[in-house]
């Protein structure tokens, strides 16, 4: 009895731990990702990106952070005020759960659970409602129009991507994180699923709004989208959920198909696992980066098509293929 409330209370300190280094991470991270995606767009279009605040403009985040803080709220008159207020905090909330489950390292996991993996999509939903409450809310016609592209585009693409998932689920008979990394142990499944790792990062693309499939926050189009009316903090909120949004789906697939904590063959080069996994994770995003300033943005039938067309057939020819290699070989 003594040794069960031991464990019990053990568990509760390491969740809270858990939980306190998560929001800093989370803060932390969404500030290096602004900066690095300024000098990544920077670089790209031959100019320096941000280099006053700070040694290579490294505090201009954190400045545009205060800046941010400090702005007024503003609350269109007609618009539906609960709903608006509640919105930027329904879409941040759900993207810190991930990361009890997310496996940094062996002993570095919050809570190993045996539905990790479907834990991370059940919680991405809400994003999608956060952000249709946001549209709804503002009584603007290209936040509702913004709402709507992105609520399309989550459900048409939402299918590949946990189709391909599917098919690394069906090698491992698990959805246990440290068990999914633990199986590239020699080999990372990007090897044994190279349409499925392309086809999972071309959906998480499309999942977090990043160009070419930022048809919801289109510019040029629909000013900026679902978060059209809104200012200071309840702003930076959606931006916060953004980035670590995308951080969420290159950690997921830096676990799935590029064997997480695991060294290339198995050959850990006396790197921590934890290093390994940062830096797989942050290349992937850099990646994302990459593509924002390189595609142009596709037509919205263009999206659709692609995805229901292409991405599904393909997505379910793979899984078959996997299942039929699996049954026979």
């Amino acid at each position: 009895m003594t040794e069960a409330v031991t464990n019990t209370g053990g568990d509760w300190l390491r969740l809270i731990v858990g939980l306190i280094l998560v929001l800093i991470f989370s803060q932390l991270n969404a500030l290096f990702l602004v900066w690095l995606e300024r000098k990544v767009a920077g670089h790209i279009q031959l100019r320096y990106g941000p280099m006053e605040v700070g040694p290579h403009g490294l505090l201009q985040t954190i400045v545009d952070g205060i800046k941010l803080v400090g702005k007024e709220l503003i609350t269109p008159f007609k618009a539906d005020k609960k709903l608006f207020v509640i919105a930027p905090v329904l879409v941040f909330m759900p993207v810190l759960v991930p990361f009890l489950v997310l496996p940094f390292g062996p002993e570095l996991i919050i809570r190993d659970m045996n539905v990790g993996l479907l834990l991370i999509f059940a919680f991405s939903t809400f994003s999608v409602l956060a952000i249709l409450v946001g549209g709804w809310a503002s009584n603007n016609k290209y936040a509702l129009l913004g709402a709507i592209r992105s609520v399309a585009q989550n459900v048409a693409y939402e299918i590949p991507l946990l189709l391909s998932v599917m098919s690394v689920v069906l090698m491992v008979h698990s959805f246990k994180f440290s068990e999914l990394v633990m199986a590239q142990q020699r080999i990372w499944f990007i090897f044994l699923q190279p349409v499925a790792a392309i086809i999972y990062f071309i959906c998480a693309t499309a999942e977090t709004n990043r160009a070419p499939f930022d048809i919801p926050e289109a510019e040029s189009e629909l000013v900026a989208g679902f978060h059209t009316e809104y200012s200071g903090m309840r702003f930076g909120l959606f931006f916060l959920a953004e980035y670590t949004n995308m951080f969420i789906v290159c950690a997921v697939a830096t676990s799935l198909f590029l064997g997480g904590w695991h060294g290339p063959f198995g050959f850990s080069l006396g790197i921590p696992g934890v290093v390994w996994f940062l830096a797989k994770t942050y290349f992937l995003l850099f990646v994302l980066m990459w593509f924002r300033w390189t595609f142009p943005r596709v037509r919205f039938d263009q999206l659709m098509n692609f995805s229901w067309k292409v991405l599904i057939p393909l997505s379910m020819l793979n899984l078959l293929v996997t299942a039929l290699v699996l049954k026979f070989v």
